[in-house]
């Protein structure tokens, strides 16, 4: 009788008991291969039984079948010697023993022949304690290539449900297939009918073996670890008396303020009523400019203010007489400069590729993304589909032993074959590009290309070799011995199997020669529970390209038609949530031109608007002529040029556009250009021309008035927005640019083609020509002027009424208590942003997402690399790289596997695949892996059978060491090209190929990775936790492997890595174009202010109040913290002026004797322009993006733009004229006098006081 079955548990027993087959003599020799005689495959296989009178119970040929059929555990439970020398002496005494009597019993036979008796069963006895310290010593051996541990391999079932004596009765089981005759164990520690059972010496994994074999390493023997880590503890939330710190402490200084403010208020008013004296009451000598705040003369820097801005002042009135004067000439230069600009639009470009949209190139991520692409190519394209079915098909499988399983709906056999078909169908889509037929063959990934060059498809199908047939496979008899059902199990726990020891043999590695892990193909279970999976995840992994246009467009056209062929895909049975690797850009790009519509109508309503609201209608019957809609539109053209030349300008530097440019600059733009018309149109409507004074100089001396105030705000931001340019994210630093130069142009447009066209305008209307048809003359009539409603209302009411005595302190408590509230909720603010909210309310990738987290059981691969430069021919590279034995107890390895013991911390969920550690057992002697061909000394794959076909590595001391030197780097090639097979299923090519960078015509290594996966990822919480531990997981690491004074480093890349890494700094991002913003306003404004610092200090507290307070309105309405909002937020730094400055500006400017009358006058004049100009047109723009599909465009854009406009206003025209009233600079002496000087003697000295 012969042993049969190739697998790694057969027994090879001839004759079990000795009286059957008489005991062999033995002379120990050298030590030399299994394949001489007995004594050296005895010395070889089963070293324990050389000792005695050299009897042992089997011949040479059993034992080398004994080597044969070890093979596969070899490559795995070797790692740990203990382990394996425990295991093999289970079948070293069941084969050879010389007391095989005292332990094995023959129970049942048959007749071979007349001479032949077969032995059918027999019982073998063994220790129950041997049995438990085999196991215990094999319980942690890890399988690199598979992430798994070795007993999920070689038990039949996952390794958590894996027991010593459920093990060894898998292995002796006459049902796998995998015995040539049953052999039933007993497990005991007394001996039971006169049987003693097998109980040999067995080793701890922690202990050195006779032969000089070390320990097993910490990541295969958990003893040897230590105490188990533990993570570090959770930072417990900051509170007061079990309230959140933060809420308390402002609660309680807004309390302390309030106290403090109206006690202050209670005394200054019992003081005034006192002293019968009011804050409103005249001021004695009035006549005297210079008694208008208190005695003396005017300081130096009162001095040079004044004379600054006089210097203005006579600057911008002498240019605005010069733009009325010549308004051809001006507007011709300008309509040429602007179409000299603009023509740079021909060489514009948008960039969409997020990689360029949210990561700098010099930035960590981008730069490792950069060192991974170029070594080890591109991360891999992915095609995804998640199944699920809304039948309720589940069933229940009864197993020849054991209780019934149940199976959820979507393994029905019957929704199998229909998902199968689906998955044909797809894998035989073709596209075409350039004319070329494009199938999924051309752009797929197959690991043992050229040998095998199916194509991965990660699906449970695999299991059954995408094959209906196999499918249906079945054993029955009088019950099922094996179907579908026993397969699914078999793989799910073996999913590396070449035969899942069914009668069919069928294995469960996949077509592409790669296995299929059941935490890729399933989803929605609990623990290792995949018969409950309730949804299929079907991936096809698709070539990406670097720098290769053409095959790049032929993946992109298969992506298109295989988007196009799951949409319109129909069966009820299925529901199919998939994804794209093209999918999100294609629903940004579709999300951006469905929002045009929105974006326009809300562009055009504000527009209308303009054109409408700039007129001044005196009386009906001069509606045509007051009209200014062709100002207006002017207006619009003027805004629309500035933008336009700033992408113009950039666009001839090269620096290309984003999709935030394009939405968000306009909107920008559009706030201070209107600002600013209003405010120069309605100024003029105010004004009466002095008598003998022309038009030109009526302009002139309008512009000089209100031209400084707009190149405050404009040379602010503009200041403000370049130096936001220093941030390194992209999104941030390309729109900071942009939107600093259009705001610029902006200006300058309007102070000269604007003042030119409005002296146009003017002339037309004082010659009674109504709007738009000019060329049409009215009859003469009585041109009156009076002040419009929205001024009276702010002069005659609003401004006395928020000014008043009583109001004052409330509208300070509200807004402290607005404040005290935004910086208590500041740090609660979310960060990141959802990918959801980049998708149309109707994208089929929402679908996507929702199903990804619901089910998915796996979060990204990651992978550590170690850069080129480090020594792996060398013990000491290796050891500090390897997790095998003797491996550094702080290796790259070992420390990635303590990480993976912290899963909920490290968010690393698998120990990790090392090629080294595989290489290892590949090229041991006692495999059969590693052969070359002795003649030519090329490799010799395991399945080959030659005898010229000889070992890599001699049966020595110093051949079962670790191979260094040119031996390391003699054989490593020959490891990375091996396809795995039944005899040796360590072949590298599948697993390792691209994992090692082989150089110098592979004379050396160079940069190598070791895969390991991230646990679930849901939020962008969880990404960025596990890119951030991720880092410092690395940093150890390198730390650890002792680079000294080398440049080469490990670090950690995963696809997502590049889009998250923004997160880790965006608070500091934040914080610094913010501070330089407002530090950029606070030094512009104090110059342009006329060197009044105290106003400028006022102007960027009330600016920054409006920032902290968005941050609390983004905590109330669900606004995270991301590139987008703090685009946003740098924009609402530059609006925010607009509402501030103006009004400080105007306020620095009056005579009046008090505080609350210059805060009057300041409001009444400014803001009735800053309330019609930037808040009216905003809030009627911004109402319509409410209406917009794109959640991002609700969120972002409608929320956070209605929110700087009401905020901004709010804080303008309600609390800073407040705090003008209260805590406004002192007027400055130097200006009362020049203001008495230049208007004495004319009708304008009476609004000098």
């Amino acid at each position: 009788m012969t042993a049969r079955g190739p697998a790694h548990v057969r027994t090879a027993v001839k004759r079990v008991a000795p009286h059957l087959w008489p005991p062999q003599s033995f002379q120990p020799g050298p030590s030399s291969s299994c394949w001489g005689d007995l004594s050296h495959c005895l010395q070889e296989l089963c070293p324990g039984l050389v000792y005695g009178d050299n009897k042992v119970c089997c011949n040479t040929q059993q034992l080398r079948t004994l080597k044969k059929n070890m093979q596969v555990p070899l490559q795995y439970l070797s790692r740990c010697p203990a382990c394996f020398f425990n295991f093999m002496t289970l079948f070293c005494e069941l084969t050879c023993s010389p007391r095989q009597s005292d332990f094995v019993s023959a129970t049942n036979f048959s007749t071979f022949d007349k001479n032949t008796t077969n032995v059918d069963k027999v019982s073998y006895y063994i220790s129950q304690t041997f049995a438990n310290a085999m196991y215990n010593a094999c319980s942690d051996v890890q399988a690199p290539s598979t992430n798994l541990k070795a007993l999920s391999l070689l038990c039949g079932r996952d390794a958590s449900e894996c027991t010593p004596n459920n093990w060894i009765q898998y292995m002796f089981d006459i049902n796998n297939g995998q015995v040539p005759f049953a052999i039933d164990p007993d497990f005991s520690d007394v001996p039971i009918a006169g049987m003693t059972p097998m109980s040999n010496v067995t080793f701890n994994c922690t202990q050195s073996l006779d032969d000089g074999s070390g320990p097993c390493s910490c990541q295969d023997c958990s003893e040897a670890c230590g105490p188990t880590p533990v993570a570090p503890p959770v930072l417990p939330t900051w509170t007061i008396l079990g309230l959140d710190a933060m809420t308390v402490i402002m609660w309680c200084s807004y309390v302390a303020f309030l106290i403090l403010f109206f006690g202050v208020m209670l005394g200054a008013w019992c003081y005034r009523r006192r002293m019968v004296t009011s804050e409103y009451g005249p001021i004695l000598d009035s006549n005297q400019p210079q008694s208008i705040n208190s005695d003396g003369d005017a300081t130096c820097c009162e001095t040079l203010g004044e004379r600054f801005e006089n210097c203005l002042r006579v600057l911008f009135s002498s240019w605005g007489s010069l733009c009325v004067r010549h308004p051809l000439t001006v507007i011709l230069t300008s309509v040429v400069l602007v179409l000299i600009c603009s023509a740079g639009l021909s060489y514009m470009s948008i960039t969409t590729n997020p990689v360029e949209l949210w990561s700098s190139p010099s930035s960590r991520a981008r730069q490792e993304k950069d060192y991974f692409d170029q070594h080890f190519g591109p991360f891999f394209r992915t095609e995804q589909l998640i199944i699920t079915t809304p039948l309720n098909a589940s069933g229940v499988f009864s197993p020849t032993s054991g209780p019934d399983i149940h199976f959820s709906s979507i393994l029905n056999i019957s929704l199998l074959h229909q998902v199968l078909d689906l998955q044909t169908e797809i894998a035989k889509l073709t596209a075409e590009y350039k004319g070329e037929t494009v199938t999924f063959k051309d752009i797929c990934i197959s690991p043992l290309a050229p040998y095998n060059d199916n194509c991965t498809i990660l699906s449970l199908l695999n299991y059954y070799q995408n094959s209906h047939e196999v499918l249906d496979h079945e054993d029955v008899v009088f019950y099922v011995n094996s179907d579908y059902h026993t397969h699914f199990l078999y793989c799910v726990s073996s999913p590396t199997a070449l035969d899942d020891t069914s009668k069919s043999h069928d294995p469960c590695m996949g077509t592409f020669g790669g296995p299929v892990f059941p935490w890729l193909a399933l989803g929605g279970y609990e623990g290792t529970a995949y018969n409950n999976a309730t949804a299929l995840v079907i991936t096809f992994p698709v070539h990406n390209y670097l720098n290769d246009t053409d095959k790049l467009g032929k993946a992109l056209a298969w992506e298109s038609v295989f988007v196009n062929f799951v949409k319109n895909y129909d069966n009820p049975n299925l529901t199919i949530a998939f994804s794209s690797e093209r999918s999100i850009e294609d629903e940004i790009d579709r999300e951006s031109n469905s929002d045009i519509t929105t974006i326009v109508i809300s562009y055009v309503i504000m527009f209308v608007y303009i054109s409408l609201a700039l007129g001044h209608i005196n009386s009906f019957w001069t509606l045509l002529v007051d009209s200014k809609i062709s100002l207006g539109i002017a207006g619009i053209l003027i805004v629309l040029s500035s933008v336009a030349c700033s992408l113009g300008i950039f666009s001839y530097i090269g620096i290309p556009l984003t999709l935030i440019v394009i939405e968000v600059i306009p909107f920008l733009v559009l706030a201070v250009g209107v600002d600013n018309i209003f405010i120069i149109v309605q100024t003029y409507q105010r004004d009466e021309r002095m008598p003998e004074e022309e038009l030109h100089q009526q302009i002139g001396r309008i512009l000089g008035e209100v031209a400084p105030s707009m190149f405050l705000s404009s040379f602010s931001e503009t200041v403000a927005f370049f130096l936001g340019a220093l941030s390194s994210m992209p999104a941030v630093r390309t729109f900071s640019l942009f939107a600093g130069l259009a705001v610029f142009i902006d200006f300058l447009l309007q102070i000269t083609c604007f003042v030119s066209l409005l002296g146009l305008d003017i002339r037309r209307q004082e010659a009674n020509r109504p709007d738009i048809l000019c060329c049409v003359k009215l009859s003469d009539g009585q041109q009156e002027k009076s002040e419009g409603c929205l001024f009276r209302f702010f002069k005659k009411i609003y401004a006395p009424f928020i000014l008043k005595g009583w109001v004052r302190p409330l509208v300070v408590a509200v807004f402290v208590g607005m404040l005290s509230f935004s910086i208590a909720v500041v740090n609660k603010v979310e960060i990141g942003l959802d990918q959801r909210l980049a998708m149309p309310d109707d994208s089929y990738v929402l679908d996507y997402f929702g199903n990804l987290s619901e089910y998915l059981h796996t979060g990204p691969p990651v992978y550590f690399v170690v850069e080129d430069g480090h020594d792996y021919k060398a013990p000491e590279g290796q050891n500090a790289v390897c997790g095998g034995v003797g491996c550094n107890s702080n290796s790259l390895v070992q420390q990635i596997y303590t990480a993976s013991l912290l899963n909920n911390y490290s968010k690393i969920s698998n120990v990790p695949s090392s090629w080294l550690d595989d290489y290892f057992d590949w090229v041991k002697p006692q495999s059969s892996c590693c052969r070359y061909y002795n003649s030519t000394g090329a490799f010799c794959n395991a399945s080959v059978v030659d005898k010229t076909c000889v070992p890599c590595r001699p049966m020595t001391p110093s051949g079962k060491q670790r191979p260094n030197g040119t031996e390391f780097m003699r054989f490593l090639p020959m490891f990375l090209s091996d396809n795995p097979n039944i005899k040796c299923g360590k072949g590298g090519h599948a697993a390792y190929s691209t994992a090692v960078d082989l150089k110098e015509n592979n004379t050396d290594v160079g940069a190598t990775y070791f895969m390991s996966y991230h646990t679930i990822l849901k939020t962008s919480s969880d990404f960025i936790d596990a890119l951030k531990m991720a880092r410092e997981l690395t940093d150890n690491i390198t730390q650890a492997i002792g680079p000294h004074n080398k440049t080469y480093s490990v670090f950690p890349y995963s696809i997502f890595y590049v889009f998250y890494e923004q997160y880790l700094t965006i608070v500091y991002d934040t914080a610094f174009n913010l501070g330089v913003s407002l530090a950029a306003i606070f030094v512009v404004s104090t110059v342009l202010l006329g060197f009044e610092l105290w106003s400028a200090i006022l102007v960027s507290f009330t600016i920054a109040m409006i920032l902290v307070n968005m941050f609390g309105v983004m905590w109330l309405w669900d606004i995270s913290l991301n590139a987008v909002s703090l685009v946003n937020l740098v924009m609402c730094c530059g609006i925010s002026v607009e509402f501030c400055s103006h009004i400080v500006r105007a306020f620095s400017v009056s005579t009046r004797s008090s505080r609350v009358e210059r805060a009057e006058e300041a409001l009444a004049h400014m803001g009735s322009s800053v309330f019609s100009g930037i808040t009216l047109t905003k809030f009627g723009g911004i109402l319509i993006l409410a209406l917009s599909k794109s959640q991002i465009f609700q969120i972002f854009y409608f929320r956070m733009y209605l929110s700087i406009v009401l905020l901004g206003a709010a804080h303008g025209l309600i609390f800073l004229p407040v705090l003008l009233s209260y805590a406004g600079p002192s007027v400055n002496k130097a200006k009362v006098v020049a203001a008495h000087n230049r208007f004495v003697g004319t009708d304008r000295e009476q609004l000098v006081y």
